[in-house]
């Protein structure tokens, strides 16, 4: 019997998951159907109940904007998720307790160091937003033992709250843009305002030799931050295309318990975009 899974979000047209998907199912053979799913912005938790009772869903992936609802609703958290403070997946289980997973920064992680070979210990990493995406990868990030983070953002009291609450595993600090102080080996783009075409506030002088720029964002085009990273010439430039495809196949690791291979899938995504 075919296993049913599905992405939730508002809107969710866009969303190249069933794809992803699709393609990690036909690589391991396994029986699942994967769909995207538009729910309504209120209601969420009747609409996870219909997710589970009536259309008979094995699990789901969260986007935006409910990923930090659905931390709120899940019963169970890995502690990544706890971390977190928002779920992107859910296990429904067969009590009808829902279990609450963050695989986004282990996706991150996974795409910095091991498809692009970014060294992060002993780094110094600028982490560029303090809202929901960097919370979510900040101690995945502190588990490659950098030198330190700090994380900038326009608001300088928020990201400064951010640090605090993962100060006791690492050496993170926070402040406003006009605090960044010195070079940084990588760069990451926690914002979406490059999808609006905008950059944060840099200086010219943050990039240290030999620098990594990371959008978590991607587009068909470069993003705004990367053409102000190649303008600064930096030595490597990445989107965030195959953080999307990392953070999937942990989603369908735990839901399957079989870990599919990325790098085919990130090679057709790009030849696809």
């Amino acid at each position: 019997m075919t296993d049913k899974y599905a992405v939730i979000g508002n809107p969710i047209h866009h969303s190249k998951s069933p794809w992803i998907h699709a393609e990690f199912a036909r690589q391991t053979s396994e029986d699942i159907e994967y769909s995207a799913i538009e729910v309504p912005l209120d209601g969420l938790q009747n609409s996870l109940q219909q997710l589970r009772d009536v259309l008979k869903l094995k699990g789901i992936n969260v986007t935006v904007p409910f990923k930090e609802q659905v931390w709120k609703i899940t019963q169970q958290k890995s502690a990544r998720a706890e971390l977190a403070g928002a779920v992107n997946t859910v296990v429904f289980n067969n009590d009808g307790s829902l279990f609450g997973d963050n695989t986004d920064g282990i996706g991150l992680c996974r795409d910095l160091a091991v498809n692009h070979q970014v060294e992060l210990a002993g780094k110094r990493i600028l982490l560029l937003g303090a809202g929901g995406a960097s919370r979510g990868v900040i101690a995945p990030l502190l588990e490659y033992q950098p030198l330190g983070i700090f994380i900038a953002n326009r608001t300088a009291s928020k990201s400064s709250h951010l640090a605090e609450l993962f100060a006791h595993l690492g050496n993170v600090h926070g402040g406003g843009f006009d605090e960044i102080d010195g070079e940084f080996d990588v760069v990451i783009n926690a914002t979406a305002a490059s999808l609006q075409g905008e950059v944060p506030p840099l200086p010219d002088t943050v990039l240290a030799s030999g620098a990594c720029c990371y959008d978590m964002m991607y587009s068909d085009t470069d993003t705004a931050f990367i053409q102000w990273a190649k303008a600064q010439k930096a030595e490597k430039t990445i989107d965030g295309l195959g953080m999307l495809v990392e953070q999937a196949a942990e989603a369908f690791y735990l839901w399957r318990g079989v870990r599919p291979q990325t790098a085919s899938v990130i090679s057709l995504l790009h030849n696809k975009t």
